[in-house]
């Protein structure tokens, strides 16, 4: 088979339409009350008093269980995304999520029963990117509230999301073991965090050791994580304060899986509330997983990894 004939063969199945798959649970206000906590945004409700889920929540409600593809009954079985494994069975073996866009119709309240359905809308030509050469995927997903107008189902909303399916331009060859001895397993780093124009200023104050904290130039508000604007007076004016980086465990996880390197398992991570009223996230140590406790008092501690990459992290205190 040619290479324009098998890529014809995968391109049959634009347009193709996949079954719904449904959320596990009404949209609901204290799910909606946590969002809204964890982002820092006030709670909102409709004129008949319903609670409104933010609209970057969309997504969430139809979200699988924590087992792989635990869908609620009566979902679809059906793989949207069989013709990535298609495209892979030629030779184009990686994949990367290139963009997504979410649109919405309209709020979404308490109460409502949702679900979405796929389409693949289409596969680009053969593109060759730094990355590599391969083909851009594009899929639609349309939410749906069940029987929410005049008895029928209405859209509230669509996730345009992409992937490139490619194969590599440049793949890692490594140098042959010296006869006897074990092949060396490369050193598996922690992942830089994501430095912008809004952030920059409290990465660059880790690394000198300093807890920096936005302050709202305007009505004085302090928020985290930082942002272009006050969230509560959407002012653009801004400076920083420094933090004493005492603060309490206002809630934790424990991550068991999936382990993934360097991480140390099980790993505790804390959502912090320092002493001057700003939550962040941050790793746990010097203390056993059981042994963590809501309202725990901590200290940060700045650790330096590989050389390069300084982190606070959170250690209890008497």
């Amino acid at each position: 088979m040619t290479d324009q004939d098998w890529m014809a063969e995968v391109r049959t199945y634009v347009g193709k339409q996949y079954g719904r798959v449904y959320a596990w649970d009404k949209v609901n206000a204290p799910m909606i009350r946590q969002w809204c906590e964890l982002m820092g945004v006030a709670v909102k409700t409709n004129k008949e008093g319903k609670t409104i889920a933010p609209p970057a929540m969309l997504q969430v409600w139809c979200m699988e269980g924590p087992v792989q593809n635990n869908y609620p009954p009566g979902s679809t079985t059906e793989n949207p995304y069989e013709v990535l494994k298609l495209i892979e069975a030629h030779n184009f073996p990686s994949t990367v999520a290139v963009n997504s866009e979410l649109t919405f119709d309209r709020d979404v309240v308490e109460g409502e029963d949702l679900y979405y359905t796929t389409r693949l809308e289409a596969i680009s030509e053969e593109k060759t990117t730094a990355l590599g050469t391969g083909y851009f995927v594009t899929q639609i997903m349309d939410y749906f509230s069940i029987k929410a107008k005049n008895g029928e189902d209405e859209k509230v909303g669509q996730l345009m999301f992409r992937v490139f399916k490619f194969r590599p331009a440049q793949v890692h060859t490594p140098a042959p073991a010296a006869a006897g001895s074990e092949p060396a397993m490369p050193k598996i780093k922690r992942p830089s965090p994501g430095v912008s124009d809004d952030n920059r200023f409290f990465w660059e104050g880790v690394k000198q050791g300093k807890l920096l904290i936005q302050r709202c130039k305007s009505c004085g508000d302090l928020h985290h994580p930082p942002g272009p604007a006050c969230p509560k007076c959407q002012s653009f004016e801004w400076d920083t304060i420094e933090s004493s980086g005492k603060g309490t465990v206002y809630s934790f996880v424990v991550m068991h899986y999936p382990e993934v390197p360097p991480f140390e398992y099980p790993n505790p991570v804390g959502l912090i509330e320092l002493e001057e009223g700003v939550r962040l996230i941050s790793q746990l140590i010097g203390v056993k997983p059981g042994d963590v406790k809501i309202g725990q008092k901590v200290q940060v501690e700045f650790v330096t990894f590989d050389g390069d990459l300084t982190l606070p992290q959170f250690r209890p205190v008497a």
